[in-house]
């Protein structure tokens, strides 16, 4: 009996299990990295565009930034308040360098670089920060952090 019971649950776990880990199709993940893609790089003209409104329209509900030197933001208004300080004398611009899309597909993770161009508030001369980035978006692609 108890062989029986054990052979039963085997023959149903098992292929329930190998169909599990069957990776997603080539077109499927690839299909989620463009989508990814092109929506960061949405983003990223938004942000260049000195466009405040879409480049907070980017963000989640509990999105979180954290800027540097600075308080974290945990509200869309005062997300958008860090984003109008800094769009207002300064140039921005950041390139995905790499994307990775779980295999589900409902959540991605992107690294890259960014680079912003400001005006020092003391010299008045132009201060180029540079630096390095990961962002976690959801399926609805929207950013969860930055910083």
């Amino acid at each position: 009996m108890k062989t029986r019971f054990i052979l039963i649950v085997g023959l149903v776990v098992l292929p329930i299990a190998v169909v599990c880990n069957f990776p997603p199709t080539l077109q499927g993940a690839g299909a989620d990295e463009k989508a990814v893609r092109d929506a960061d790089e949405a983003w990223s003209k938004a942000a260049g565009s000195k466009d405040v409104d879409k480049t907070v329209a980017f963000y989640a509900d509990d999105a979180v930034v954290m800027p540097p030197n600075a308080e974290r933001a945990t509200t869309k208004e005062a997300i958008r308040k860090i984003w109008k300080d800094l769009l207002t004398d300064a140039k921005v611009s950041w390139k995905a360098t790499k994307v990775e899309v779980a295999k589900s597909g409902d959540i991605a993770f992107i690294s890259g670089t960014y680079e912003v161009t400001m005006n020092d508030v003391v010299t008045g001369k132009p201060v180029n920060d540079r630096g390095k980035e990961k962002v976690n978006r959801s399926g609805k692609q929207e950013y969860h952090f930055r910083f």
